[in-house]
This record gives structure tokens, C-alpha cells and sequence, in this order.
């Protein structure tokens, strides 16, 4: 079987509790550190699928490795080869395929409910959750769902929290998350600067009942990867 490509964009986001579904599924994957340098490929064929993580930048900053993704998701895209993001990757997929990413009206950060939409792409990647569940945030910035697509996640903070089309899901809401994520992101500079609002928690709100909350979150990403990781093309 051919590997998964990872896309990590920061140190800290790396694939976490999906690296845990693939090992235990054994499904190879091969993470490309995009923050260490690492090329990017110049197609996606090498691998079953492709997986782009978040980061701190914007999808329209002027870096050179955008441009690249974006091209790499317009042709596995064309190819029908699965695709998935988080956050940025979620982003990184919306304008690949059309989609806008602006600034969102509020700044989200730490855990908050997304509701499912009632369409029957939204039944097929989400049938058996709640119809809203708690997820994880961490964003300022939003995507529109590109033509074609079905929009199948919303939250009151950030209308478009996710979307699929064919073999493609993109998140703009976090189900990756480990606890030593969340130490991490909550002890970053950005962290120890959160004011609390409706839409954002401190560093000890998000710490607040998190390994209950990790297992509910985890039980989210379990039923999403599962879908996604039926679809691979093995």
C-alpha cells in the first residue's frame, strides 16, 4: 500500500491523533515537514492520499510552498484521490478549489459545539454522531465552500466549520488534538495573551476537564477518519 502524505506547516501541529489511527490501523504515512523545508512532491501519485494540517500563516500569504499546494490539491482533486484538512489545510483546499478565505468576524479559540447540516453528504460523513458535538478551535481566518462542494458542519462563531466533495473533507474546526497539543498551543506566546470573549478561552479554560474532553473528541475523529480512510485507494 502506498503511504499517506502528511503536510505539517508548524512545529507543533503535526498529525497527532490521526498518527494514532494510522498506526493502529497500520496504514503507512510519511509526514513533509513544509516548516523544516522539506519539498513539496511534484504530484500526489506516490501516495494513497493527501492530509494538510494547520499552521499560523494564511492560505494568502506570499510563500512559496502555497502555490505548490494548491496546484498538488487541484490535481488529486481532478484525480479523485482523497484529500483532507484540518484548520489551514481545510483552507488550503477551499482555494484550491475556488473557495475565499478572509479574515472570520471573531477570533476562535478553544472548545466549542459545531452543528451538522441536514443534507445527505453530511449523513454520509457524519451519520453516526450527535447532530452537534464539541470540537476544537483555533483560527481567526474562515473559507467559503467552493462551488460543487456540500457545506456539512456550522458553528455559531464560524458558519463554515466543514465541507466534503467526493472523496475530500475539509475542516476548519480541529479533531486532531493530543493533550500534549494542547499544552503546547495554550503555552505558545499567542496563548498566554487569549482574553476571554464568547468565541475565545484562556489557556485555563481550555485545560478545564480536557482528558474527558480529548476522549469525546476523539470518539468525533475516529467516526470522520474512519470515512475518509475507506475511501483511500488502496
Amino acid at each position: 500500500m502506498k503511504p499517506i502524505a502528511i503536510f505539517r506547516h508548524a512545529p507543533g501541529e503535526g498529525p497527532g491523533y490521526l498518527a494514532e489511527v494510522l498506526t493502529r490501523h497500520a496504514i503507512p504515512y510519511t509526514t513533509i515537514c513544509v516548516d523544516k523545508g522539506d519539498p513539496l512532491p511534484k504530484s500526489g501519485a506516490p501516495y494513497t492520499g493527501l492530509v494538510f494540517m494547520g499552521g499560523p500563516m494564511s492560505v494568502n500569504d506570499p510563500l512559496p510552498w502555497i502555490p505548490q499546494a494548491l496546484q498538488l490539491i487541484r490535481e488529486a482533486q481532478a484525480a479523485e484521490q482523497p484529500l483532507l484538512g484540518h484548520c489551514l489545510g481545510g483552507q488550503l483546499i477551499s482555494k484550491a478549489l475556488g473557495g475565499q478565505v478572509t479574515r472570520n468576524a471573531v477570533q476562535e479559540v478553544g472548545w466549542g459545539m459545531v452543528e451538522s447540516l441536514p443534507n445527505e453528504v453530511a449523513q454520509h460523513w457524519l451519520g453516526r454522531l450527535p447532530s452537534s458535538f464539541e470540537v476544537f478551535h483555533w483560527h481567526g481566518e474562515t473559507f467559503t465552500i467552493p462551488a460543487g462542494a456540500s457545506h456539512i458542519l456550522t458553528g455559531p462563531f464560524c458558519a463554515h466549520q466543514g465541507f466534503a466533495m467526493g472523496r475530500t473533507l475539509a475542516l476548519q474546526c480541529h479533531i486532531e488534538m493530543t493533550s500534549g497539543m494542547v499544552d503546547r498551543w495554550a503555552k505558545s506566546p499567542d496563548g498566554q495573551q487569549l482574553v476571554a470573549s464568547p468565541s475565545v478561552q484562556t489557556a485555563a479554560m481550555i485545560h478545564e476537564r480536557l482528558s474527558e474532553r480529548l476522549q469525546t473528541l476523539h470518539q468525533v475523529a475516529d467516526v470522520l477518519y474512519g470515512k475518509w480512510l475507506g475511501q483511500l485507494c488502496v
